[in-house]
């Protein structure tokens, strides 16, 4: 397996900020658009922690956002965006409301407090400090920002997990559109790489082998587990073209992007992740929604798999690097 390149930030008008704490391994990214964008979501997981969503859906008046916040801390992770909003409406972002500017800053968050320092999570100043690094060019994955805590394969608890990250990738599908998406992944389940229909990352036995987490749940072992498992799980990100696309269809296209988690996540979408996917139009090129969103899922799927490359070990939790697995 080789990555995949490319950046969300090859929308144009689109930058990228990263901040973490690498001693209690939590962060939190950021995607700018300070021009405005034309923003959607949709949500499939059953334990989502987010703000501002019910506004990006049709038959809502506000139809442009600002930014959107990626973090890990759980709930606690959703102050970040308080910075992200502070920053921007320094620089005057944000909806003129004559007496101040109100920026729009949707935010998801991912639960990573057992992996590092459950006291520490990404707060305001954080989320500050992630808008004073983005950049139009910012291409950097795996233990950083909102990945920083990221793992996957939980099925027997987060000491048999494996480490994961954020990734990014993106796409020209014709006509000078592109499309770009960035993925924290913090999975309940496996990933897969759809090109060999190969496990590579994902929970591990008491050998420290990778098992199939499907397989395992058809068993009385994997049932009884299930019993016990707790919604400390999700895959959070953001999908970004510069097609010209209304509300509606922008929400189509989060909608379609989820596809890239069901080609790469096994399970996906489970009561016990809060799987959540934003989408952005920053209104440059005409293209058809359909051919947007059928793209819009590769690179999802892409940005998911380059997490899992660029992840680093943390604590005693391994990567598919290490063990081997992306040969």
């Amino acid at each position: 397996m080789q990555p995949d390149s490319g950046s969300i930030t090859d929308v144009r008008g689109i930058k990228l900020g990263h901040a973490q704490d690498l001693t209690a391994l939590t962060g939190c990214s950021v995607v700018i658009c300070e021009s405005g964008a034309t923003g959607g979501v949709d949500q499939r997981g059953g334990a989502p922690g987010s703000r501002e969503t019910d506004l990006l859906r049709p038959m809502h008046l506000v139809d442009k956002v600002h930014a959107v916040m990626l973090a890990g801390g759980s709930a606690f992770g959703l102050d970040a965006a308080s910075g992200v909003m502070r920053y921007l409406e320094e620089r005057h972002v944000g909806f003129d409301v004559r007496v101040a500017h109100v920026p729009i800053v949707p935010a998801a968050i991912l639960f990573d407090l057992e992996v590092g320092s459950a006291d520490v999570r990404p707060d305001a100043a954080m989320g500050y400090r992630a808008c004073q690094s983005a950049t139009t060019h910012e291409t950097a994955q795996g233990n950083i920002g909102a990945g920083t805590g990221a793992t996957v394969g939980k099925l027997f608890g987060i000491k048999k997990a494996m480490k994961s990250g954020i990734g990014t990738a993106s796409m020209e599908i014709g006509n000078g559109v592109i499309v770009g998406a960035l993925v924290a992944v913090n999975a309940y389940g496996d990933i897969i790489d759809p090109q060999t229909n190969r496990l590579i990352a994902g929970a591990r036995n008491s050998k420290g082998e990778l098992v199939n987490t499907m397989d395992t749940m058809r068993t009385f072992m994997g049932r009884s587990i299930l019993q016990f498992a707790t919604s400390q799980n999700t895959v959070i990100g953001v999908i970004a073209t510069n097609a010209k696309l209304t509300k509606e269809q922008v929400n189509k296209v989060a909608q379609v992007g989820h596809n890239g988690l069901a080609q790469t996540i096994r399970p996906a979408h489970t009561m016990l992740d809060g799987d959540t996917l934003f989408a952005l139009s920053t209104n440059q090129r005409k293209s058809d929604v359909n051919i947007v969103a059928a793209f819009a899922a590769e690179v999802v799927a892409r940005a998911i798999l380059n997490a899992i490359y660029f992840a680093e070990p943390v604590n005693g939790l391994p990567t598919a690097r290490t063990m081997g697995l992306l040969e």
